[in-house]
């Protein structure tokens, strides 16, 4: 069963949204990020990647979103096949985001590596994260 493991905010201060998570909630920094498509951090509560981004271009962010946008950005998931989701997801007529899968250099066809491996669009303008390596910080997926 798909397991939840990652949800990311953008924000215009990584500092101050890392710093109320840290202090409030516990939350553990496992990394900076610095890369030419998003400044931020990576958290985690040991079972849960939270990524606090500021995106530094639109293709990145999502054209629906800009990189001016602030708020709750993206829900990741750990899935035990990227192929046998992705035939859900297209049964569900859930789209891959082929724009947000370009600018990042990702997708099913690149090579596989933790925290993104695929983009799709889902309800309500929710983008959406598959894996099936998971994310920095998170506990292991058991495996069915």
């Amino acid at each position: 069963m798909p397991k939840i493991k990652h949800i990311a905010i953008s924000t215009q201060d990584p500092d101050g949204t890392a710093k109320f998570y840290t202090e409030v909630f516990g939350l553990k920094e496992i990394a900076k990020l610095d890369s030419p498509n998003a400044s931020g951090y990576f958290l985690s509560d040991g079972d849960i990647n939270m990524a606090i981004l500021k995106f530094k271009n639109d293709q990145v962010a999502g054209a629906e979103y800009g990189k001016a946008y602030s708020g709750l950005h993206h829900i990741g998931f750990q899935v035990e096949s990227l192929e046998e989701i992705a035939e859900k997801l297209a049964a569900a007529h859930s789209s891959k985001r082929e724009d947000i899968n370009r600018a990042l250099g990702v997708g099913m066809n690149s090579s596989r590596h933790a925290n993104v491996e695929v983009k799709y669009g889902g309800p309500d303008g929710v983008i959406l994260d598959v894996s099936e390596t998971g994310w920095v910080g998170t506990s292991p997926m058991i495996r069915d």
